[in-house]
């Protein structure tokens, strides 16, 4: 294992990555904005440095700066966390010619997967379900016009370049496609540098299923179960479990091997997530993207197949094999994970503000994954995530109810959160039976 760790990322998952190195023995440096010098993350670690204002392309963007900070304390290898530069190839294998360990995929898996028309062709290839949808960016409108009346509406608008569910819209017919088409396209070159633009099948009703991938030093892939991701306001992810209620033995089967197969496919290594599409009404599903990076829900694998994702992207990138058994991977119990925002729970809309009360849940199955203490401001600069409260149990039920009485437990004072929110999700009959869809928190709403 090297010595030194620089995370490049910033609250709760730099806290987290420090806390796995830091137990494993690791020398820690934070880097940070001039905005978030008090935030919790940078007393944690053992050096930290300021690498710009608060604006993310002068700090947690700013590849120089990162690199010097690098450079500067002796560090080894760089974990990029989620967001920021993460999944950002060129960033990766500057990392890597630097001389310094990536804890990552590579540059070249980053970049296939990147793209979301090379990687639906690949994992066509690879034998992975897409929906149907074009296998080249449109062109122009036209183009676009042409392919929907080929693959039927509704049809999804997607920014090939996007992710996080940014760059996305819905077209009923042609009429909504003129529209809608302009409309991604322009917010993907403003956002992504890149107007590709792709056509596929839309599901009206349709279920967000992911599969947690590691590709190990070894070589081998290996799939560590699924994570339901259908509770989304605004295509984003609120809430995530696992095992998902919707998936059986027989589909779980098909999903981890599936999961496999695109690892496989781009000789992935490191943790990744394989996230798909599942048509309930037929229990199809089709590849939708990959992340080359930790997801934010990770926890939830963590728990219920007892292994700690970060000390494992540490190993893959040491050369090191894993803790676990990769032929013995067994799930135990339920784990659920509410992404705790600094947004009003009616519209969803940003809250930032000075924290005046912050006092977590604590409790058998309760875990608390969080980006601020009490005094800390919640800035307008960055994601609305002030925390993860992630509950487990036996089952789903006892999970369930761990999660109501940590969401009533949990007190945030100053800026708006959308724990209200999540009280009342804890409650839905739709949510509680287990068989719901993306279309949830509308229906809510």
């Amino acid at each position: 294992m090297f010595d030194s760790l620089l995370v490049a990322n910033r609250g709760e998952i730099a806290r987290r990555v420090i806390r796995t190195a830091r137990r494993l023995g690791v020398r820690t440096i934070a880097v940070h904005s001039e905005a978030d010098a008090d935030l919790p993350f940078v007393t944690e670690a053992d050096e930290a440095v300021c690498v710009g204002p608060a604006n993310p392309a002068q700090s947690y963007r700013n590849v120089e700066a990162i690199l010097a900070a690098a450079r500067s304390t002796g560090a080894q290898a760089i974990h990029p966390g989620y967001g920021f530069l993460s999944e950002n190839a060129d960033f990766a294998r500057t990392v890597s010619e630097a001389g310094l360990i990536w804890v990552g995929p590579g540059a070249d898996a980053i970049s296939a997967m990147g793209d979301k028309i090379n990687a639906r062709n690949l994992m066509a290839a690879a034998g992975v379900p897409v929906a149907p949808g074009t296998t080249d960016p449109a062109a122009d409108l036209d183009a676009a016009v042409t392919a929907a009346a080929g693959i039927g509406y509704p049809v999804m608008v997607k920014a090939a370049a996007g992710g996080g569910g940014m760059g996305m819209g819905v077209a009923a017919d042609e009429a909504a496609l003129r529209t809608e088409f302009d409309k991604v396209r322009a917010f993907a070159e403003r956002m992504f540098g890149d107007g590709s633009v792709l056509i596929e099948r839309y599901f009206p009703r349709v279920r967000h299923v992911e599969v947690q991938i590691l590709g190990l030093a070894d070589g081998r892939v290996v799939a560590l179960g699924e994570r339901e991701c259908s509770v989304q306001r605004r295509n984003q992810k609120l809430v995530e479990e696992s095992p998902s209620p919707a998936v059986s033995a027989e589909l779980r089967e098909r999903f981890l091997a599936a999961a496999v197969r695109a690892g496989e496919a781009v000789n992935y290594r490191n943790a990744g997530t394989v996230e798909c599409l599942l048509d309930p009404s037929t229990q199809e599903f089709f590849f939708l993207e990959m992340n080359t990076r930790l997801q934010v829900e990770h926890p939830v694998t963590e728990h219920v197949y007892g292994v700690d994702l970060v000390e494992e992207q540490l190993r893959v990138a040491a050369g090191l094999p894993p803790t676990f058994d990769p032929d013995a991977l067994t799930p135990r119990g339920h784990a659920i994970e509410l992404r705790v925002n600094a947004e009003d729970p009616k519209r969803f809309l940003p809250g930032p503000g000075a924290i005046r009360t912050w006092v977590e849940p604590t409790g058998e199955g309760v875990r608390v994954d969080a980006g601020y203490v009490e005094g800390n401001t919640v800035t307008p600069f960055y994601d609305s995530l002030l925390a993860k409260l992630i509950v487990t149990g036996a089952t789903r039920e006892e999970a369930v109810r761990r999660g109501r009485a940590a969401v009533a437990e949990f007190e945030i004072a100053g800026p708006k959160n959308n724990l209200p929110f999540f009280a009342e999700l804890l409650e839905n009959p739709e949510f509680l039976s287990g068989d719901y869809d993306t279309g949830i928190v509308g229906r809510m709403r």
